[in-house]
C-alpha cells in the first residue's frame, strides 16, 4: 500500500482515512505493508508494518522527471565514468557532481532520497521519484505480496511502476480529483495526467462516494464495470468522555478544514453575518490554513463581525477533538467534497452538524442537516434554528452520534478486501 502521510504526522485527511484502513483490514484478516515517503519512526505499527522510502536504495530509475511520467523506462548500472575528458578533469567533473547531486535529479542506482513527505514546491519530483523508489520496494517484497494499492494521485505513479514489475494487480484509491480542487479553469494538467495514467492502468478503481465514482466515469471516461465505492469511515478509538473548560458563555460555530476554494469558507463567513444579524452570544471559529486564510480574514474585516470570529490555525490531533468538543454547531460548506470526515468526528463529539449537498458524506449521514453550498440564506437558517431551540439541537446530536457510531472501517475495509479478492 502506497500511501504519503500517516499520523501523527499529517496535513489533512489523507493520512487519516491511510490509518483507518490498515487498521480495518487487519481486523479483516489483510496484512499491509504500508510505504511512505518520509516515516518519523513515532508511527502506530500495531495494524501495519511501515516501509520508510527515504531509507530505500534505489534499482529501477530514470533521468528526468518527465521521463519518467512520460512513460520511458531506464534501467543503470552504477557508474561514475565520464567520457571525453582525461584523468584530471575527470576527476574535478566527480567532485563538482558530488557537490551538485541535491540540485539534480539525475538519479544513480543505488541512491537513497531523503524524502520531505511534504506538499512543496517540488511535489513533482518529489512524486516522480517515489515512483522509483516504489518500484525497487515492490520488488523486494514480490514474493509477500498479492495486491498493490496506492492513495491518492501522489501515489498511482508508484502503484503504476509496482505493477509493471511485479505483475501484481494494483487498486487506485480516489480520495479526491483535480475537478474537486479548483476550477475546471484552473486545474493543474500535470496532476490530471497522473490520475488519469492511474485510473488507466489500474484494475479496480475505488472511490469514496458515488459522487466521486460519477466524476471517475464521467470526467476520466473509466470503465465503470472496474470503479467501485467504498465510503470512509471514522476510528473513533481513544476518544471517549472528552471534557474541556469553555472559556466563553456564547455558542461556539465551527468551520474546521482547508481554507481553500474546495471547502467553501467564504460561504460560511457570509451565513455567519447573516446569523449575527438576527441573534447574539454566537461566536464563529475557522479551524484550519490554506491559500484563502488572508482573503477570508479581509472578508470578515468587510463584513464587520471581527469581534464575533476567530481564526485558529491549523489545528491536530487532541486539539481538533478539543474543538469539536467545544463547539455547539459544526459546517462543513464544501463545494465540492468527495467524502469529509470532518462531520462524522464531530457528530461522534455529539455535535450537531450542518453539510453540502454537493459531499460524498451526504450520501451516508441521515442527520446531518444538508443545504447547497452556494445556498448562505438557508445555511443560516439552520446555524440559528440548531442555536435557538435546544430540542432540536439535542436530537441532531443524539441520532447522528448513533448514525456515525455505525460507520466503522471494520465494515467499510470488508468490502475493501472483496475488491482485493476480485483481483487477485
Amino acid at each position: 500500500m502506497f500511501g504519503w502521510e500517516f499520523p501523527p504526522h499529517i496535513a489533512g485527511g489523507l493520512g487519516t482515512a491511510c490509518e483507518g484502513i490498515v487498521k480495518g483490514l487487519a481486523y479483516n484478516g489483510v496484512e499491509t505493508l504500508f510505504v511512505m515517503p518520509h516515516a518519523s519512526g513515532d508511527e502506530d505499527q500495531s495494524a501495519t508494518t511501515i516501509i520508510n522510502a527515504s531509507d530505500v536504495e534505489v534499482t529501477e530509475v530514470s533521468t528526468k522527471v518527465e521521463e519518467f511520467i512520460s512513460g520511458t523506462r531506464f534501467m543503470y548500472v552504477d557508474s561514475n565514468l565520464v567520457p571525453y575528458v582525461d584523468p584530471d578533469e575527470y576527476f574535478e567533473a566527480i567532485e563538482k557532481m558530488k557537490k551538485e547531486e541535491l540540485k539534480s535529479t539525475v538519479v544513480g542506482f543505488g541512491q537513497k532520497f531523503n524524502f520531505s513527505g511534504k506538499y512543496g514546491a517540488n511535489l513533482m519530483e518529489e512524486v516522480a521519484r517515489y515512483a522509483r523508489v516504489g518500484g525497487t520496494i515492490a520488488v523486494q517484497h514480490k514474493d509477500e505480496i498479492d495486491c498493490i494499492h496506492a492513495h491518492d494521485w501522489l501515489t498511482y505513479l508508484a502503484g503504476i511502476s509496482a505493477k509493471e514489475l511485479t505483475g501484481k494487480p494494483l487498486v487506485v484509491h480516489v480520495h479526491a480529483t483535480s475537478y474537486d480542487r479548483g476550477d475546471e479553469k484552473h486545474i493543474d494538467t500535470r496532476v490530471l495526467d497522473i490520475e488519469t495514467r492511474g485510473m488507466l492502468a489500474a484494475d479496480r478503481v475505488v472511490t469514496v462516494s458515488d459522487l466521486t465514482r460519477n466524476i471517475v466515469i464521467n470526467k476520466y471516461h473509466i470503465d465503470p464495470a472496474k470503479v467501485v465505492t467504498v465510503h470512509n469511515a471514522v476510528d473513533f478509538s481513544g476518544r471517549e468522555n472528552l471534557e474541556v473548560e469553555r472559556g466563553v458563555k456564547d455558542k461556539v460555530v465551527t468551520f474546521l478544514g482547508r481554507i481553500t476554494f474546495q471547502k467553501g469558507p467564504e460561504y460560511f463567513i457570509e451565513a455567519a453575518a447573516k446569523v449575527l444579524k438576527r441573534t447574539e452570544g454566537v461566536r464563529f471559529v475557522m479551524a484550519g490554513s490554506g491559500d484563502m486564510m488572508n482573503r477570508a480574514i479581509r472578508q470578515v474585516a468587510r463584513l464587520g463581525i471581527s469581534d464575533r470570529f476567530h481564526f485558529t490555525g491549523f489545528l491536530r490531533g487532541a486539539d481538533v477533538q478539543k474543538m469539536f468538543a467545544l463547539s455547539d454547531v459544526y459546517i462543513m460548506p464544501s463545494v465540492s467534497e468527495p467524502f469529509g470526515i470532518s462531520p462524522l468526528e464531530a457528530m461522534r463529539t455529539g455535535v450537531p452538524s450542518i453539510i453540502s449537498h454537493q459531499s460524498g458524506a451526504a450520501e451516508v449521514l441521515r442527520y446531518a442537516f444538508k443545504v447547497d453550498f452556494w445556498d448562505v440564506d438557508a445555511m443560516a437558517d439552520d446555524i440559528y434554528a440548531l442555536l435557538s431551540y435546544p430540542a432540536l439541537a439535542r436530537f441532531a446530536s443524539r441520532e447522528g452520534y448513533d448514525e456515525v457510531n455505525a460507520l466503522k472501517w471494520n465494515n467499510a475495509t470488508a468490502k475493501l478486501k472483496k475488491v482485493y479478492e476480485s483481483i487477485v
